[in-house]
């Protein structure tokens, strides 16, 4: 049975920093794409980061690039969310996902669609 949990979330200040951790456990992931996935309230999920096929590649989305680092260790199924310079905008709650599915190219892991396996969800609150 496949689980993925996330943890680190939490309520912050602007400015601070926040580190998520998410590990998938019931199969071994080390070569799955994985990815970080937020929802602020009314507002539709978007993409965050992800760590591609083999943690070759990544993709962060305009909103958080130089501010937010995705990393991964393989060996414990555990992907990471480093979060600077944290700002109000990015209060939402934070979901994980594991991917099954192979992409190369631009463009791969961006889409819901593209994950077989997600998280519960960790609550960021950023106050100004």
């Amino acid at each position: 049975q496949v689980q993925v949990a996330e943890s680190g979330g939490g309520m912050v200040q602007a400015g601070d920093s926040l580190t998520l951790s998410c590990a998938a456990s019931g199969r071994s992931f080390s070569n799955y794409a994985m990815g970080w996935f937020r929802q602020a309230p009314g507002k539709a999920r978007e993409i965050v980061a992800s760590s591609g096929w083999g943690g070759s590649t990544t993709y962060m989305s305009d909103s958080v690039r130089g501010r937010f680092t995705i990393s991964r260790d393989g060996a414990k199924n555990t992907v990471y969310l480093q979060m600077n310079n944290l700002k109000p905008e990015d209060t939402a709650v934070y979901f994980c996902a594991v991917s099954i599915y192979y992409c190369a190219g631009s463009g791969c892991y961006e889409r819901d669609e593209e994950y077989a396996y997600w998280g519960q969800g960790t609550q960021v609150t950023v106050s100004s």
